[in-house]
């Protein structure tokens, strides 16, 4: 079984005050990290043995491998 874990996302703000916040692997799901990206900043977030999801506020181009989106307000 292939793992996703190492899995890389790329995050583009498209307004000022992007929250970028990842979240915990395990059986409690908890906030662990947050970011705040200002329009045009660029972020690069990977997902590990801690982190099992990553959730975004605010306008952003969010790209991975198997494509874009756009985060809608």
């Amino acid at each position: 079984m292939e793992s996703n874990q190492n899995d890389y996302i790329v995050i583009k703000a498209k307004e000022n005050g992007v929250q970028v916040i990842g979240l915990t692997r395990g059986q409690d799901t908890r906030f662990h990290h947050t970011e705040k990206l200002d329009k045009g900043e660029v972020m690069i977030c990977q997902f590990t043995e801690h982190t099992s999801a990553i959730k975004i506020r605010g306008k952003a181009t969010v790209m991975t491998k198997v494509g874009s989106v756009d985060t809608q307000e």
